[in-house]
């Protein structure tokens, strides 16, 4: 009996996607990127923004920030589109057979605590809308029922996902226009663009701007688990690119535009709109997009901490991480104030990220110019990436200096406008001068 319902689970691993089984197009590449942004984790980071930056500055560094930030992520995508080969396997060209088990431990890890914060934030939102119509409220229950349907959804693999997601990115999309139809009903734009700075989240320039960054560093570690899937090379780059730009332009001017009138009004200052728009009879459509927005996050992320996991473990079956990871996360998310230190958690992605990828980025596009050799990458003895004993010194040493770096400029003394792209590229660039002529592994290929 089991078995049989186990035949209906995806079958999703580490081999590469062939080429003929490759369903994502551009709509859907966009769908994907976009649907997995507009959700309320980014509203809430807009929300960071106002009123402690005018809103006009907020906007323009959300767009100079994710389209520069995202830049990675696309390159990323692009190794999983010519490869076929998920994230973490591809980190074994860089950090070793065996060195990358690290990155995919902080990676699983990462996820689960997103996941965390996602099924809590998809519980709240069904609460309200199910309390708004029916009275009824239980959210413990309601956060339980959501990542149920999440891991139902991840379970089914790739193919799962991208139906999911080219459905939800509709719906969010007609609904955020109904959300700032209402805000513009209501309120009145004039003020929030007019609107005095108060330091309220201690966010100046340059964090909003390293913020922004380290949003689109957290998702390089999903890149190539999707767009491996994706038809061709200029379908990853131009549908990843459009579809993460305008999701977080959407998302974060949500949030900002929120949190400004919420302010504005005299109302506690709050990420959620479904409460913002709840007096003027479009607190339930809020409370939808917000539902959609977080399941199909979340959905993401148990699908690449489940392959994560696999790249530390390659003979596990599908189904039992990603059943595994679904019920951590439902756990996690009971934990009291996760929720309060958002802002923080999102500086520390950019400590732990930035540097890890700008390895991997330089260590195939300059190192070994755009090519890998899948078998070698995916023989458990290593192949020309056994360097030594499994471990690549030159990418943890590079990757520790960008790590301290990322900490002392991110924490300890800020830089005016961010630590995070001086990170990647002195990180990148270690790199590469540890890579060539310093700690040289004895078993790279010229």
């Amino acid at each position: 009996m089991f078995e049989q319902i186990t035949q209906h689970f995806g079958r999703d691993g580490l081999e590469p996607t062939a080429s003929d089984h490759r369903s994502l197009g551009l709509g859907g590449t966009t769908a994907l990127w976009l649907g997995a942004n507009v959700v309320v984790t980014t509203i809430l980071t807009g929300m960071l923004l106002v009123p402690d930056l005018p809103f006009l500055q907020a906007m323009l560094i959300v767009l100079v920030g994710s389209g520069l930030g995202i830049l990675p992520l696309v390159l990323v995508g692009l190794m999983g589109q010519r490869s076929g080969l998920t994230t973490m396997v591809l980190a074994r060209g860089s950090y070793g057979i065996h060195g990358a088990k690290l990155p995919s431990l902080v990676n699983l890890l990462t996820l689960l605590a997103w996941s965390w914060i996602q099924a809590l934030l998809a519980g709240m939102s069904l609460n309200y809308a199910l309390e708004a119509t029916t009275g009824y409220s239980n959210l413990p229950l309601f956060t339980v029922l959501c990542e149920t349907l999440v891991v139902l959804i991840a379970l089914r693999g790739h193919l799962g996902i991208e139906r999911v997601e080219r459905w939800a990115a509709i719906g969010m999309l007609l609904l955020a226009a109904a959300v700032f139809y209402a805000m513009g009903r209501n309120f009145q734009f004039g003020e929030l663009l007019s609107m005095p700075v108060q330091p309220r989240n201690e966010i100046s320039p340059g964090i909003a701007f390293d913020i922004v960054i380290a949003t689109a560093f957290s998702w390089i570690p999903l890149a190539a688990d999707y767009n491996r899937n994706c038809r061709s090379q200029g379908v990853a780059a131009v549908g990843t690119w459009v579809g993460y730009v305008a999701a977080t332009l959407l998302a974060m001017g949500l949030g900002a535009t929120v949190s400004g009138f919420s302010v504005l009004t005299g109302m506690e200052q709050t990420y959620d709109p479904a409460v913002l728009l709840a007096g003027f009879g479009f607190g339930l459509p809020a409370a939808i997009v917000v539902f959609l927005s977080v399941m199909t996050t979340n959905v993401m992320c148990v699908y690449s901490a489940t392959l994560s996991y696999l790249n530390m473990r390659p003979q596990t079956r599908f189904w039992k991480p990603a059943l595994t990871i679904g019920v951590l996360s439902i756990l996690g998310s009971q934990i009291p104030g996760i929720l309060d230190n958002f802002q923080n958690f999102l500086l520390v992605i950019g400590s732990v990220f930035i540097p890890a990828f700008a390895v991997l980025i330089a260590d195939y596009f300059v190192i070994h110019r755009g090519q890998y050799a899948v078998s070698e990458l995916l023989d458990e003895r290593g192949g020309r990436y056994r360097y030594l004993n499994g471990i690549n010194p030159a990418a943890f040493a590079a990757y520790g200096l960008g790590a301290v770096l990322a900490y002392y400029w991110g924490w300890v003394s800020p830089l005016a406008y961010g630590a995070s792209l001086p990170v990647f590229l002195l990180t990148a660039a270690s790199y590469l001068v540890l890579r060539r002529w310093v700690l040289v592994p004895r078993a790279q290929v010229a």
